[in-house]
């Protein structure tokens, strides 16, 4: 996994195009763009996946396509709407894939910083939603960054670019995604002096 520019993996939205939870997920992945990293984006249309079903081995090739993605990844964001008080079904599903890398190296997200955002209509859910995907994220080894974003969409109308956040969500945004960043540095940074003494 080490790697000059760490490659960062976004997973998020709902199957409506252009969805709060998806426009703040796009907005994210700009940011770490910014700061040298690569990204890649599995939105709600690229997650919109079979109920995943561990008794099958066939996936499809969007499945096959995000948990290859996942393997690679020095760092992910997940971003979710908040659904009924908790994660929606759709970004749930998406992770319940990384099953398939329960045997890995490093199994599931082991060893990988992810950062969390969830958009609600209110701020009733958002707290509740956010402890939720951290205890999702424990649950697949991976490493939640200490700055969760929660935003409240009923007050914030926003575009991918950001435009339209207020100024906590835009602090706490940069905040998490250099948490992401440099977590994944660091990791590299370890694995080549691992490297290095080894040779």
């Amino acid at each position: 996994m080490a790697s000059s520019r760490p490659f960062i993996v976004g997973i998020g939205g709902t199957t409506r195009p252009g969805s709060s939870s998806e426009k703040a997920l796009r907005y994210a992945l700009t940011l770490a763009a910014a700061q040298g990293s690569d990204v890649q984006l599995f939105d709600g249309a690229s997650i919109n996946l079979p109920m995943y079903a561990p008794e099958s081995p066939e996936r499809s090739e969007a499945a096959e396509r995000m948990v290859e993605a996942l393997r690679r990844a020095n760092g992910v964001i997940i971003s979710t709407p908040c659904y009924h008080g908790s994660v929606s079904g759709l970004v749930k599903n998406a992770l319940d894939y990384t099953e398939d890398m329960s045997k890995d190296p490093e199994p599931y997200l082991d060893g990988r910083a992810v950062g969390l955002i969830v958009c609600g209509h209110g701020w009733q859910s958002t707290g509740v939603v956010l402890t939720a995907f951290r205890s999702i994220v424990h649950a697949l080894r991976g490493w939640p960054t200490p700055m969760g974003v929660a935003i409240n969409t009923l007050v914030e109308k926003f575009d991918d670019q950001g435009v339209g956040l207020q100024e906590q969500a835009v602090r706490q945004m940069g905040i998490m995604v250099g948490q992401v960043i440099e977590f994944a540095r660091l990791r590299s940074l370890v694995a080549n002096l691992e490297a290095s003494c080894g040779s």
